[in-house]
Order: C-alpha cells, then sequence, then structure tokens
C-alpha cells in the first residue's frame, strides 16, 4: 500500500513476468511470508499446470488448504465459495483466464485476503485491474473487487495459449491511446477531472508498449512489455479511482458489441478495432495504431473474422446508454455519425467488415 497526495492506492507487491515462473511460485509467495493458499484453476487447467504449481508449493513447505477447477462468475456463486474457505488461509491464487481471474479475485476481496493473479494469456489487463466482471442477476457486471497482491506471469506459458488472445492483448494496451484522450475530452466538457499522475503512468505505459521492437510477437521481450504495460494500467486506474485512464469510447463499443452481438469476439479484439476508429474520429495518432496493428498481425486476424459492419454501426448509436455518466467523444451524436462514416469509408476497416 503506498500513499499519494495523502490517499491510500493499493499496488502489487510481488511482480514477476519471466520464463518459467510457474515453477518458482512457491519460492515467490514465501518470500512473501504466504504460507497457506487457495487455488482456483481455470478449466482443463488443473491437467495442464497443476502438477507444476503443487510441486513448487510442496517444495517452499506451502500449504494447498483447497483447490479446484472454477467455471462461474455468477455472485451468489461467488460468495458462496468466499465464505466456505477456510479461515486459516493467508491468500487466494486465480490460475487462468479472465474468467476464473475475475472469480478468485472477488472472492479475495470478500474475504479481505490477498489476491495472487496469474494469468494464462494476455488477452486484456483484467489481471491487474481493481475491479471484476461478474454475473448479477444474469447480466455482466463491472464490480468493485481489489488489485492484486501478487502478479506472476509465465511467459512461456503466454506463449503456449492461442495467438487470438495475444491480438486480444495488444487492442486492450493500444486502446489507452484513445481512452486517455477521451478523459481529456470528459474533463474540458466539465465532467470530471484527470488526475495528472494516472494520466502519466497510463500513458507511459501505452507509449512504452508500442515503442517496444520486435520480430515476431512471441518474443520474450515482447510479451514481457505486453504483460509490464497492461499491469501499469492497472495501476493507472488504481490511482485514478475508476477506469477512465484505460477505458473509454472504444470500450463503449465493446460492451455495446457485448450486449448485441449473438457471437461477441474476444474483449480487446473488439477494443482494439474500436480503438483504430475512434483514433480517426480524434484524429490522434492513428497513424502508430495503424502501424502497430499491422506490423504484429493484428489486422490480418480481424480481416478474417468475417465482422458485421451493421452491428457496428448499432454498437456505438448504443455506446453512450453504456455508461451515461461518462463523457467521451461517442457522447455526441456529430461523433457517433463520423464513426458510423468511417465504418464505410476507411480503407483499414472495409478490409475488417464484410458489408462496408
Amino acid at each position: 500500500m503506498s500513499k499519494i497526495n495523502g490517499s491510500q492506492i493499493a499496488i502489487p507487491s510481488l511482480l514477476k513476468a519471466e520464463a518459467g515462473a510457474l515453477g518458482r511460485i512457491g519460492a515467490f509467495l514465501k518470500e512473501s511470508g504466504i504460507n497457506h493458499v487457495v487455488i482456483f484453476f481455470g478449466n482443463d487447467l488443473i491437467d495442464m499446470f497443476g502438477n507444476t504449481v503443487m510441486e513448487s508449493l510442496r517444495n517452499a513447505d506451502i500449504s494447498v488448504l483447497e483447490y479446484q477447477e472454477l467455471d462461474t462468475v455468477a455472485i451468489e456463486d461467488l460468495i458462496r465459495l468466499a465464505f466456505s474457505m477456510p479461515n486459516t488461509a493467508q491468500a487466494v491464487v486465480g490460475i487462468g483466464g479472465g474468467k476464473v481471474i475475475d472469480a478468485a479475485k472477488y472472492c479475495g476481496f470478500l474475504r479481505k485476503l490477498p489476491f495472487i493473479s496469474i494469468p494464462t494469456s494476455a488477452s486484456s489487463d483484467g489481471f491487474s485491474s481493481g475491479s471484476a466482471s461478474l454475473l448479477v442477476e444474469g447480466k455482466r457486471k463491472s464490480v468493485p473487487a481489489k488489485m492484486a497482491y501478487g502478479i506472476i506471469v509465465d511467459t512461456q506459458v503466454i506463449k503456449t495459449a492461442p495467438k487470438r488472445f495475444l491480438y486480444s492483448g495488444i487492442g486492450d494496451m493500444v486502446s489507452k491511446i484513445t481512452a486517455l484522450y477521451d478523459w481529456l475530452f470528459e474533463e474540458a466538457h466539465g465532467y470530471g477531472k484527470v488526475d495528472d499522475f494516472a494520466l502519466m503512468i497510463a500513458k507511459k505505459a501505452v507509449n512504452s508498449f508500442v515503442r517496444t521492437p520486435f520480430e515476431s510477437i512471441l518474443d520474450d521481450l515482447f510479451i514481457r512489455e505486453l504483460m509490464d504495460s497492461l499491469a501499469m494500467s492497472g495501476i493507472a486506474n488504481e490511482i485514478a479511482g475508476s477506469s477512465a485512464p484505460t477505458s473509454g469510447s472504444e470500450h463503449l463499443i465493446s460492451h455495446a458489441l457485448d450486449a448485441i452481438s449473438e457471437k461477441p469476439e474476444l474483449h480487446g479484439v473488439q477494443v482494439g478495432i474500436a480503438t483504430y476508429l475512434m483514433s480517426k474520429v480524434q484524429d490522434h495518432r492513428y497513424q502508430r495504431i495503424d502501424t502497430v496493428f499491422t506490423e504484429t498481425g493484428f489486422w490480418d486476424y480481424v480481416s478474417g473474422l468475417s465482422l458485421d459492419a451493421e452491428e457496428y454501426k448499432r454498437a456505438i448509436d448504443l455506446a453512450p446508454s453504456v455508461k451515461p455518466f461518462r463523457y467521451t467523444y461517442l457522447h455526441e451524436e456529430r461523433y457517433r455519425n463520423m464513426a458510423k462514416r468511417l465504418i464505410d469509408e476507411d480503407e483499414k476497416l472495409r478490409k475488417v467488415f464484410r458489408n462496408s
């Protein structure tokens, strides 16, 4: 816990991103004084990583009080699960994708226990954020939780995940460019106040990422930079006390797509496409975004998805109602109209959508 301007913010005390990190989980936790844990794995991950994790914890003399695979983010299920955990637990460990990370994070939050985040893919910044995306009365909602006490990333594991998860992470990371511009736009129109330190952290995170040299998106340096930058984004949100530094109009489009699409794509994939679109609307750094998407193969990947232009246009119109208390570019009709025109007129976007 650190103090900024007299207020406390939570930042991770443990941050490891390296090859073979899964086999050193026990040593990392031992160094942090954690001896008794509850572990939640994502679907089928006990078979894949269970032996490595358990052996590491056993070698460090760390007691695993409970472990199981978890495939629910229904808030009522997690409340029951959290309060059935042993009272001797010192930490909750989540290993897997976004769903199990959110579930474990929320259980730790309810029980006031440190949460150790161990993502197995780089699909979004959710592994480092202080909120959880849960099902509340059957609908996806972002609920308050707590930033991870520790983040452990095995870059070799990230490499083994399907490439679409990396493309999703790339899209989510680059989205900070348009999100920050929306935040400044919001303040200029009298809605809220930009936190200069949070702005700086988020800007440094995305700039560091987009300037990373690489030959392949599977390069160790590229993956470490992606994961480090996503973690920094979570810290920016913690400082700001909201998701404004990392989530703007591009995220509103993605949330709207989640609500109306029969088969939504990965969060970061939708966000990435919407980021390029909104950077054109904002007339801000779209060349840089285009370069990143071209060089990483993001454009090639999304061009093969056969996305529906009309669905994206409906999402643009719906976007302001997703967060009516915000004031992004899309909260003004002229910018919504511009965004819809760009779907039909922009050269890059015409290759992405099947009916533009």
